[in-house]
């Protein structure tokens, strides 16, 4: 049967408690079959989204959030959710490496943390000097995001940097840029208004 199917066109949702026969037709290589199948867009293989057990519940619900500011924050997620810390770790790391996850990491809240000065500079650099200069601009201290845009921005801009400063003025930091790379053509766009960000929700 799966021979014969075309992956790269079509997507298929298969729910167990709906197929009671999608088991058969795709078998599932793990031989559970609490496992719900997932077919993806200009993928060949297949994906098996698992159901999350009472356990692993609990810690997505928790950790979606922000983590609390402590010295030992899993002892203080395990004490909420009834669970060990390590119970916590291990978890969230399974998350990962199943892709439930893909990070887990801390994000810098630039404007609180007192860089009050912050602007998005593109640069127009000549197709053959763009690794050269990327590794240059990230070299510098108070820049934050560095890379490559494919395809350019206005057909021209093709690397993007983020600086950040707490007191210095942006323009001499895109000066030193300048004569680091002699690369001049450049635009600034200077951030106005930070909005608020927040993280998606799935467990409440």
């Amino acid at each position: 049967f799966l021979s014969n199917l075309a992956l790269p066109s079509f997507v298929v949702f298969a729910f167990d408690d709906v197929h009671a026969n999608c088991q058969e037709k795709f078998p599932n290589p793990t031989n559970n079959p609490t496992n719900n199948l997932l077919l993806f867009f200009k993928q060949d293989k297949i994906c098996y989204m698992e159901k999350l057990n009472n356990k692993e519940k609990k810690v997505a619900r928790f950790i979606q959030d922000d983590i609390p500011l402590v010295s030992s924050p899993f002892d203080e997620i395990g004490t909420c959710c009834g669970l060990t810390a390590d119970e916590i770790v291990n978890i969230s790391q399974s998350f990962l490496e199943k892709g439930i996850m893909r990070k887990f990491g801390a994000i810098l809240r630039h404007q609180k943390a007192g860089y009050g000065k912050n602007a998005l500079v593109v640069w127009s650099v000549p197709a053959d000097q763009i690794e050269k200069t990327g590794k240059i601009f990230a070299s510098f201290l108070f820049v934050s995001h560095c890379y490559e845009r494919n395809p350019a921005f206005i057909k021209k801009y093709n690397i993007f940097t983020m600086l950040h400063s707490k007191d210095e003025n942006i323009l001499s930091l895109i000066k030193d840029m300048v004569t680091a790379t002699d690369i001049h053509d450049y635009l600034i766009l200077e951030s106005i208004q930070e909005y608020k960000k927040t993280s998606p929700e799935y467990f409440r």
